[in-house]
């Protein structure tokens, strides 16, 4: 792995640790904090891909899994203090969640983009953040919250995130941690189309400067 790696890796690791603390604080009534920075990994993910190809985003997307991973669980074993109680930073189940959820929507979308890299330069990094943002959503909601998977973490009392409340305060009744995967696969939905504004500027400076040197 070249050096030219380090800072996809840097920037891959420190999004999904603040990422893995900030999904635990709410943000409004239906989203969390982690929803608008968890974004950024899919943006290092396609730069990466388009400027090093598909092997340098596939080691990187596995070097930021790696240290994620160990990143997460050293939160695990950190307490925080509020409101009378003492609370982990970031709970195993988020941190199992967001290890299943990042390995398998950041690999579908360095397969994504690799197939769709020829055409129009908006078409990879969108159509695989789309896709990819869907899959992370849905594996890491239901993994860190959902009741019936209670057994992976016993300790953890997620009852606040299976309270039944309609969808997004008006739709059918479902438990809140849905209401929450929905709101966040959205704000990812939107967050993927505005990345397209700093992705072609970092690509196109980025060729600029190889033609230069």
């Amino acid at each position: 792995m070249t050096r030219s790696y380090l800072p996809g890796i840097l920037a891959m690791a420190a999004t999904v640790l603040a990422s893995n603390i900030l999904v635990q604080i709410l943000f409004g009534q239906w989203l969390t904090w982690g929803a608008f920075t968890y974004p950024v990994a899919f943006l290092v993910t396609d730069l990466m891909n388009r400027l090093y190809g598909v092997r340098a985003a596939r080691k990187v997307v596995l070097a930021g899994f790696v240290t994620g991973v160990i990143c997460s669980l050293i939160g695990t074993q950190v307490m925080l203090q509020g409101d009378g109680y003492s609370y982990p930073a970031v709970t195993l189940r988020v941190a199992i969640g967001s290890g299943a959820a990042f390995l398998a929507a950041q690999l579908m979308d360095v397969s994504i983009f690799d197939k769709l890299r020829d055409g129009a330069w908006w078409r990879a990094p969108l159509a695989s953040t789309l896709v990819g943002s869907s899959l992370d959503t849905a594996i890491f909601f239901s993994v860190a919250f959902a009741g019936s998977l209670s057994f992976l973490e016993p300790g953890n009392d997620v009852s606040w995130a299976n309270e039944m409340l309609p969808l997004l305060g008006a739709g059918p009744i479902v438990p809140l941690w849905v209401s929450l995967g929905l709101a966040d696969w959205m704000v990812k939905l939107s967050l993927a189309i505005l990345a397209l504004v700093p992705f072609r500027m970092i690509v196109s400076k980025a060729l600029s400067s190889r033609a230069i040197a």
